[in-house]
């Protein structure tokens, strides 16, 4: 009998039927993870026999993750928590309105936190904890446009007054006003993160989450829970740092993290991905990190549909549909929206003709869904060995009406007509007049009202209001002077570099009693460069699962170690992720109660450059600890080039508020700036953090004076100090004063001897800090000038009021930096810096170069005695030909200033 290729397919949809039967009854009598050992154990044995599966199974069907049978049942009354969500819509509504209403152009965002309410109250009532003596405390972070929502929520439990609402984004009126997004530093006990840079809030949250694991592995924190929840959009997973940052948290196995996309498929000017499905591809990788992936995508009024569609044509539907598509359905009526899914289907026409258009209409998608979300949430606040992602579909604007809900223009929407206004509030069913509802006036039930009564014995249960923001960690006394002996008394004829006395001064504030607990260095994966190796084996390198291999240099005497309880924050190739673990140790003592310490040291040609935003973020949340710019300096790191030699971040690091900025030339000013930052940050509470610059030049380390302790410890922590006087100071020979910071300290001494060769008598002064001083001056003038009846002197006019001669300022850094101090120094100024871009060139030629070698400064400070009168212009250029200053290098450094394209 012949077989034709009919029969033959026949056979084989025969064969695949009884295979999916098969699986069928795996899953009946054995389970999902039977089922799921078996299709592992058949994909292993094809790729053995050689066949390549080209498409992994990434995706899941365009539905909820949880399907309806394994759905727990809801805790909370749904009727109670609608009503009490539609009053803190309609008051996160009034806010923006009111505002609006003002005139004073102070705007508001409304749509996010319509699209993201439902998933919000959810957590509110069941989920996000506070902080106790029994329970770790959630960290909360919102979409930084949905705080009206948050406001309006903690107006109805009594933490914000209707006052402070009228005020949003007026913090200077009258009774208080607020924040325009989450600022911790402006909201000090509400905020807990800030979240208003797009994307910085998820790798704040991964490493929130990895360091509240850190502390726990070293005993710092007890083993008692603790979520880290972040919510965000999903056009901000479109910022590199979203997505760059997941495989960490995978890879720790942080389950006590939650990543809330909130999937409005907008994003600020439109679809996120109108010709494909935003959903399915964060889907891909997410699962593709190994994370939990729970996708909340149709509501319960779709529950029915989806069983009946036994032979998949809704899911093929839905599957094929784009977020364009669905974008625009979310702005039409029930019947228009049924023409799309019943097209050219008759099997799908019989299986919605159950709905009217209305009902059709009112089919909610997931993320409106408190059932829905519940579930996902539910499952996600267990333990599971890896972070989760929970992506929910919802629509921007929801509930705000057709000229809103939905369209492109919705992130913009921040004004309604009377009519819409009162459209709003009666959908809503607020209980105010017409007229009220026109002003968009606030609503607040009676407080002992069942909805009140509702609102906070919910939160009772879950340890008061959230967000909220709580410093209880205990003083830390920093450590005694006497613990940098070593460093006060010089090293000596030996050489030393600055990036090794603060790795040796980290060693030591490991070791000590009281602080060496919460020390944590951080380092990028370049701990080596900067001599830290011999950290690796008493402090060790932080791996949660221990050390599992042998390393290769097990046998040496600084072997690669890394532990389960290690110190060391090893980040890898990652400038962004050190910059969060720097964020979650420096906040852990408002997240946590503990005080940790941490110093970051790192390339500072790729501290500012590269984080400056988190660097703000740190600055928002009040983080305390160390930036540490090592390898510093425009030519100190020499052969390196423009992409790698730092000229500029003490100009960038000026222009953070709260950031303290030094650039320290021997190690007892190192000493001193460390012990101060601890006793400042962690005994005194100030809200700053510092930066410090360590340099890799090894020359000889001066002790710290003798009998003048006072003055140089004020000196150094303010900013400047007279380090060595001239010889001949009582001289009746032309005099000048030399201002050295950092590497180029040595050729300013260097300088003052060549002048001192040729009859100048030359002051060297020691600035730590130009930044710390013009804020010191800035502060003096401004005094003056509110207060002229009393004296107000800066600092640095207090040291330089008896100097004799012009000043000569010279820095690895550019010009503006010392520049920044100009109008408060007396006399003649004169600035020699390193503007322009980086070389390739050795350390000599490249300050010849950039004019900052010592024969420049002494030149420079000759220049000016000329121009003062005191030598003459014969004499100057006849030392200028000794000093060899009018050789080749200045005139390609002065074009290069110019922006001119080099010979």
């Amino acid at each position: 009998m012949q077989v034709s290729p009919q029969d033959f397919i026949g056979d084989q949809d025969l064969e695949l039927q009884e295979w999916l039967e098969s699986l069928d009854d795996i899953l009946r009598y054995q389970g999902a993870d039977r089922a799921q050992e078996i299709l592992r154990s058949l994909q292993e044995r094809l790729v053995r026999r050689g066949v390549q599966l080209d498409q992994a199974p990434l995706n899941t069907p365009y539905r909820n993750t949880i399907p309806l049978s394994e759905q727990p049942a809801y805790p909370g009354n749904l009727d109670m928590e609608q009503r009490i969500e539609n009053m803190i819509r309609w008051n996160a509504i009034a806010m923006v309105l009111q505002a609006a209403d003002s005139g004073t152009g102070v705007g508001g965002h409304i749509a996010t936190y319509a699209s993201a309410a439902t998933m919000l109250e959810v957590g509110f009532n069941h989920f996000f904890r506070c902080r106790d003596a029994d329970y770790g405390g959630d960290l909360l972070n919102v979409q930084a446009h949905a705080a009206p929502g948050i406001y309006a929520r903690a107006f109805l439990e009594g933490r914000l007054s209707e006052q402070q609402l009228r005020n949003f984004r007026r913090q200077l009126q009258p009774g208080g006003g607020l924040s325009s997004y989450p600022h911790p530093r402006q909201m000090p006990e509400f905020w807990q993160a800030p979240t208003a840079s797009m994307g910085l809030s998820t790798p704040s949250a991964i490493y929130q989450a990895r360091f509240a694991k850190y502390l726990e592995s070293r005993g710092l924190k007890p083993t008692n829970g603790g979520k880290i929840w972040n919510f965000i959009g999903d056009g901000e997973a479109d910022e590199p740092e979203v997505l760059g940052t997941i495989n960490i948290a995978a890879r720790e196995n942080l389950d006590n993290l939650v990543l809330v996309v909130n999937c409005n498929l907008q994003r600020l000017d439109g679809p996120v991905r109108g010709n494909g499905k935003i959903i399915q591809e964060l889907e891909r990788s997410f699962r593709g990190a190994d994370w939990q992936v729970i996708k909340v995508v149709w509501g319960s009024g779709w529950d029915t549909l989806l069983q009946n569609d036994r032979n998949g044509v809704l899911q093929k539907r839905m599957d094929e549909t784009l977020d364009g598509d669905y974008q625009l359905y979310s702005t039409r009526p029930g019947g228009a929206q049924r023409e799309h899914w019943v097209e050219n289907s008759p099997e799908l026409q019989a299986l919605m003709s159950s709905l009217t258009d209305d009902e059709v209409r009112e089919i909610k998608r997931g993320g409106q869904d408190p059932k829905k979300i519940y579930a996902a949430f539910a499952r996600a606040a267990q333990s599971t060995g890896k972070p989760t992602v929970i992506l929910v579909k919802t629509v921007k604007g929801d509930g705000l009406g057709e000229s809103t809900q939905g369209k492109n223009t919705a992130h913009q929407k921040k004004q309604f007509s009377a009519d819409e206004r009162i459209g709003i509030g009666r959908r809503l069913g607020i209980p105010l007049a017409d007229d009220d509802l026109a002003q968009a006036g606030f609503y607040r039930p009676a407080e002992d009202s069942e909805e009140m009564r509702y609102l906070r014995e919910k939160r009772r249960t879950l340890g008061g209001g959230m967000p909220y923001r709580r410093v209880d960690c205990v003083p830390l006394k920093a450590p005694d002077s006497a613990l940098f002996d070593e460093f006060y008394n010089g090293s000596g004829d030996r050489a030393l570099s600055t990036t090794m006395a603060v790795v040796r001064m980290t060693a030591k504030l490991i070791k000590d009693k009281g602080v060496g607990k919460y020390i944590v260095p951080i380092v990028p994966d370049e701990a080596r460069t900067f001599g830290m190796e011999a950290l690796f084996r008493e402090a060790g390198i932080y791996a949660p699962g221990g050390q599992k291999y042998l390393p290769v240099d097990a046998d040496s005497l600084l072997p690669y170690r890394e532990a389960a309880d290690g110190q060391i924050l090893q980040e890898g190739i990652c400038e962004a992720g050190a910059m969060a673990s720097f964020l979650a140790a420096g906040t852990a003592y408002a997240n946590h109660g503990v005080p940790t310490i941490p110093l970051y040291i790192f390339y500072s040609m790729f501290g500012f450059q590269r984080v400056g935003d988190m660097i703000w973020g740190c600055a928002d949340s009040m983080c305390r600890g160390f930036l540490l710019g090592g390898t510093a300096g425009r030519t100190t790191l020499n052969g390196e080039g423009l992409q790698h030699q730092d000229g500029h971040s003490h100009i960038l690091a000026s222009t953070v508020p709260n950031m303290r900025s030094y650039d320290p030339a021997f190690a007892y000013e190192l000493a001193i700036l460390l012990r101060d930052g601890i006793e400042v940050m962690y005994e005194r509470g100030e809200p700053v953090f510092y930066y410090i610059t360590v340099y890799n030049e090894n020359y000889p380390m001066p002790a710290f004076p003798a009998g003048e302790q006072a003055r140089i410890e004020e000196g150094v922590k303010k900013g400047i100090y007279l380090f060595r006087p001239a010889d001949d100071a009582e001289s009746e020979q032309p005099s000048v004063q030399l201002f050295g910071s950092g590497s180029i300290m040595q050729q300013v001494l260097e300088a003052q001897a060549l002048l001192a060769d040729r009859g100048i008598s030359a002051d060297v002064w020691s600035v730590t800090s130009y930044t710390e001083l013009a804020r010191d001056a800035e502060r003096a003038e401004r005094l003056r000038r509110l207060q002229p009846e009393e004296e107000h002197t800066s600092y640095l006019q207090q040291v330089l009021g008896s100097v004799a001669g012009p000043i000569v300022a010279c820095t690895d850094y550019m010009r503006a930096l010392p520049a920044s101090i100009a109008r408060w120094v007396p006399g003649s100024y004169v600035v020699l810096g390193t503007d322009g871009f980086g070389v390739c060139e050795s350390r000599h030629h490249l300050r010849k170069y950039f004019e900052v070698d010592a024969s420049s400064i002494a030149y420079a400070a000759l220049a000016a005695l000329c121009e003062q009168g005191e030598i003459s212009a014969d004499r100057l250029h006849s030392l200028g030909n000794e000093l060899g200053v009018h050789d080749g290098f200045p005139r390609a450094a002065e074009r290069e200033f110019l922006g001119e394209a080099q010979a």
